[in-house]
This record gives structure tokens, sequence and C-alpha cells, in this order.
């Protein structure tokens, strides 16, 4: 069946429910529904929709003309999700946590040396900021297997330090870009001022460019925070059963058998609150540094 049937199929079960009667589908376009809801219907010439409308009202979803969605606060799947044997999410939590912390100050400090020495004095000429960022498009399927044999040569398998490596690998391109246009957008003079006040090189950055690069620094470690956060590919191929983060327990929660929609749901729920607190935080930085560039006059 294709879509325009399976939908034709549904919005006639949908409307057979709010005017009471039985509706009429025409021949071999009712299996599937009447399989959604008991398991196995076989079709037949003129077979009314009944079984997905009476699986319906048993639910609890359909009663008399009425479609009931019910919605209510469920807190067990909070407290099934926080006890599960092994205390796999606050494991998970705090390996995220670590790892995307010691990631996003990685990052954000080497991405603005990087895009300082890029921005002041062309290291490396003018096509190397572009090959930095290039080192983005590669896509991740074709590195991890290399990393995986890594890691298992050097010890850095299913451990904090690796996915924090690897991390910082994967985000310093973005980093160094962003920061690299920030300070472009910085005027020179004020450096130079400092630097005819007597500063050396490391006092003008220290003193006058750093201060000035703060919302930038938070946007780059912002996104960096988000992306480590929320990575499951790498977190999935170089963990096991010590060093694995929140995205990957999912996992355990969705099977071909049986899947638990509603511990999946809470944990999802779970992992979106340090990254909104995050942004709350900064927030004014984070405009800032984001719409700094966006109109050239």
């Amino acid at each position: 069946m294709d879509r325009r049937a399976f939908l034709g199929t549904l919005a006639g079960g949908l409307l057979a429910a709010a005017s009471g009667t039985e509706a009429q589908v025409p021949p071999g376009k009712v299996w599937r529904m009447g399989w959604l809801a008991e398991g196995s219907v076989a079709p037949g010439p003129g077979r009314p929709i009944v079984p997905f409308l009476e699986r319906l009202r048993e639910l609890g979803y359909v009663e008399g003309k009425n479609l009931v969605i019910e919605y209510r606060w469920a807190e067990g799947q909070y407290e099934q999700l926080m006890l599960a044997p092994g205390d796999p999410v606050g494991a998970g939590l705090i390996n995220s946590l670590v790892v995307a912390s010691a990631t996003t100050v990685l990052s954000a400090l080497l991405g603005t040396l990087m895009g300082y020495s890029l921005a002041r004095f062309n290291t490396g000429g003018p096509h190397l900021s572009f090959w930095v960022l290039s080192q983005r498009f590669l896509p991740p399927i074709a590195v991890v297997l290399p990393v995986f044999l890594l890691y298992r040569g050097w010890g850095l398998y299913d451990t904090r330090i690796g996915l924090t490596l690897i991390y910082t690998v994967i985000t310093l391109p973005l980093s160094v870009w962003m920061m690299y246009a920030y300070f472009r957008q910085l005027p020179k003079e004020m450096e130079e001022a400092a630097l005819v006040d007597g500063c050396t090189r490391w006092g003008a950055f220290w003193r006058v460019a750093l201060p000035l690069a703060v919302p930038g620094i938070v946007v780059a470690a912002v996104f960096a925070f988000i992306f480590v956060w929320t990575e499951f590919f790498f977190a999935l191929n170089l963990t096991s059963r010590k060093a694995f983060t929140l995205p990957t327990i999912f996992r355990a929660f969705l099977g071909f058998q049986a899947s638990q929609y509603g511990e999946a749901s809470a944990l999802a729920v779970t992992s979106l609150v340090p990254s909104i607190v995050l942004g709350m935080l900064v927030q004014r930085h984070l405009v800032r540094g984001l719409t700094l560039g966006a109109v050239q006059g």
C-alpha cells in the first residue's frame, strides 16, 4: 500500500469514528490498518475498518464520537530512569559533563590562540585558515575505523581522555574559524597603541584583544559544548562500559521487540537541561558574539 492509500484509509477510520458509522474502503486497502491494530487481518472485499477503531476504544482513545487524547505528567518514568540497575544514567551524565567540559576548554583555548595567530600574523599564508575549516568536511564514518584501531593500540579505547582528544580535533576547526573571523573584526589600532605604551605582544593580546574577544570565545565554547553533549557516533564506537556518554544510553531503551518510550523521553528531557541552562547563562555574550560582523559597511 502506498502512502496516499494508507493516509486515505487512516482518514476514513477517523471519520468513521467521528460519525459513528463504519467506513467502507476499496478491497485490499484495509489489511494494513488491521495489522496495525491486532497483528494479522486478511484483506477482503468491502471489509469495514473495525479492528482499528475497536482497538482505539479498548485503549480509551475513542469515546462515542470523540477522539480522546489524555496528557499527564508521568513521574514514574523519571523514577525508573534514575533507579535503573547499575545507574547508567548517572554514570553517563558524569562522563558527558567531564568530556564536554574538558573539550570545551581545550577547543576554546586552542581556537583562540590559533585564530589570533591567523588574523594578526597571517600564519601559514592566505589558505591555511580555509584548510583548517576544510577538516570539518571529512565525514566521521571515514575516520572512525582508523581512530578505533589507534585507540586500541594506545590504550585510549573506552576512556574519557580518548573521547576528549577526538572531540577536540573535531570541534577545533570551527572554533579556529570563528575566532579568526572575530579577531579580524577587532581594530588593530588598539593593540598598536598598547605596544607603543610598552606592552609586549603577549601583553597586548592578554590585556586588550582577549577581553574584547570574550563574546566570540563564549560562542565558540557553547557550540563546542553542545556538539560534544549531543554527539553519538564516536561515543558509540569508541566506548564500551566505562566512558559511555548520555546519548549512547538511548539505544538501551529502543529494541527490536519492545521499546521503552517513556524512559527514552524522560532521558531526552533530562539531557536538554545542561544545554538550556548554559544558553541562558551566556545569553548576553552569545547574542553579541553571533551578531558581530553580520553587517559590514
